[in-house]
């Protein structure tokens, strides 16, 4: 969204999406984004706006998760699968003809294993408890009654 502002914007909006990120709801902060996009749009900044609202709910998934500020640092980020694509292209890089969906799969997994060695532990992991049970589906116990012949 940056490249759609001029530079004397850039930190106001910067600060602003900082705000809203941080914010200890799902729902403020995208009434925090929300109010932000409406100021870009009335200011002229009608693609940096259209940025903003755009893919607008699924940037707010780890707040809506609900998890402790560590781990909510942690997974609010794309690093990790930014340096497991970066690992991929570096291994794969040297490949000029794929042959088959096998070979494919043989590079990934090489990738995998060569990109796990630089894996790090998840910050707040005592914590992962909770992503865990955030992530569990809501259901109702359902009783099955069992006939005894």
């Amino acid at each position: 969204m940056r490249g759609h502002l001029p530079e004397s914007r850039r930190s106001y909006v910067a600060k602003q999406m900082r705000d809203a990120y941080a914010s200890t709801t799902a729902a403020t902060a995208k009434k925090k984004l929300m109010q932000l996009a409406s100021w870009l749009a009335s200011n002229g900044e009608d693609s940096a706006a259209e940025s903003l609202r755009e893919g607008l709910d699924e940037t707010l998934t780890v707040l809506r998760l609900n998890l402790p500020p560590t781990l909510r640092r942690s997974f609010a980020t794309t690093n990790a699968i930014e340096n497991m694509n970066g690992s991929l292209r570096r291994i794969s890089r040297n490949v000029k003809r794929w042959r088959d969906e096998s070979m494919i799969r043989r590079w990934v997994a090489l990738g995998i294993v060569e990109a796990e060695k630089k894996f790090r532990r998840v910050k707040g992991h005592q914590t992962i408890r909770f992503l865990i049970a955030a992530l569990r589906p809501h259901t109702k116990s359902v009783a099955v009654e069992t006939k005894v012949a």
